[in-house]
């Protein structure tokens, strides 16, 4: 059977083609429930039960699968990009169906809207794996990011700015906090993230000089793209401007921050890091190698190529919004996802 998205479950007491049934059904109580991610770069899932204080992780995978490789070039998923997703797809199907998940939603984001091909590859992904993909806007994506990692905004008066730098794109939300949670007052989304834009403006040069070079046009893109949401920022600003990043582009600096021989997801998930910190750690990627940068713990092989584009993003983000702290989520779209799911069946912290 599909894993439908929750929008389309079927509700008990219905019959196909026909009217609900005459005795009233008493609708099962959900308690397994699943968010799964399909960005340009990643495939991410999350199996969950509520609990007093959010939810409980039953299961989870993540795999690297770079959907948009290539994407910015010839404007379709490639056969090969769309392979690696489809495998890393199938492993989330088996685990949906072990741990017996009662409520799916499944979202793709700016690979599958970008591309010629994206409905093609939803209508594959479905017959192959039963998965149902939803390709949400970028406003969807931006405000089920905020749902998931507003939490972690640390106190304080005025608007505050959260950003979510994706594979092939980069979100950035101003809200306010109220008494019911996160008021989104205007959005801004620019079609840059670490893969587009590592494709965009190559980085692996021979020389530093050359590296740091195309790490100054990295910025100047996106000072570029980020011009128009300035004013709105500018309007809002505080004096105490409060600032939350969710990424791998984050989670990777504020690891190398803490000097951590691996990565902890316990450790990251909720620090403050100072900005100029987090300056200094992109200064010093860019100046380097892919070779170089490979030998970093909580780097490696298979973020070396793409974490330079993050730190540029991140830059010109601090540039316009020049916080003297940045907050860092290990959560966003998946768990924002979670939360909207089971709100939805009653559920409420």
């Amino acid at each position: 059977m599909a894993h439908q998205p929750a929008s389309a479950v079927p509700q008990p007491g219905a019959k196909p083609g026909g009217s609900a049934a005459a005795a009233p059904v008493r609708r099962p109580r959900r308690n397994v429930y699943a968010a799964l991610d399909l960005g340009t770069n990643n495939c991410r899932l999350l199996i969950a039960r509520p609990a007093e204080q959010g939810f409980v992780i039953v299961d989870a995978f993540s795999r690297i699968v770079r959907l948009g490789e290539g994407l910015a070039a010839s404007g379709r998923l490639s056969d090969a990009a769309m392979d690696r997703a489809v495998s890393a797809l199938s492993v989330c199907a088996d685990k949906l169906c072990r741990r017996n998940v009662s409520l799916v939603r499944s979202v793709a984001t700016e690979a599958c809207r970008r591309a010629a091909n994206g409905a093609a590859f939803v209508d594959r992904v479905q017959r192959e794996t039963g998965i149902m993909l939803e390709v949400i806007s970028a406003e969807q994506e931006a405000r089920l990011a905020v749902l998931g990692c507003h939490a972690l905004l640390e106190p304080g008066e005025g608007p505050a700015l959260i950003f979510d730098i994706g594979g092939g794109s980069t979100e950035l939300i101003l809200i306010e906090q109220r008494a019911f949670g996160p008021h989104v007052i205007d959005w801004f989304s620019v079609p840059w993230g670490v893969v587009s834009l590592t494709e965009s403006e190559p980085h692996d040069l021979p020389t530093r000089d050359d590296r740091l070079a195309a790490y100054a046009r990295m910025r100047a893109r996106l000072a570029e793209a980020f011009a128009g949401f300035i004013p709105v920022l500018q309007r809002h600003a505080h004096p105490a401007l409060r600032l939350l990043g969710t990424s791998g582009t984050v989670t990777t600096l504020a690891s190398l921050h803490l000097d951590l021989p691996s990565y902890d997801r316990r450790a990251v998930d909720g620090l403050i890091v100072p900005a100029e910190s987090m300056r200094a750690i992109s200064t010093r990627l860019s100046a380097m190698s892919i070779a170089e940068r490979a030998t970093l713990a909580c780097i490696g092989n298979e973020r070396a190529d793409l974490v330079v584009a993050g730190c540029a993003i991140l830059d010109a983000i601090l540039d316009i919004w020049p916080a003297e702290r940045l907050g860092v989520a290990d959560r966003g779209i998946r768990e924002g996802i979670l939360r909207s799911l089971m709100a939805r069946d009653g559920h409420s912290w």
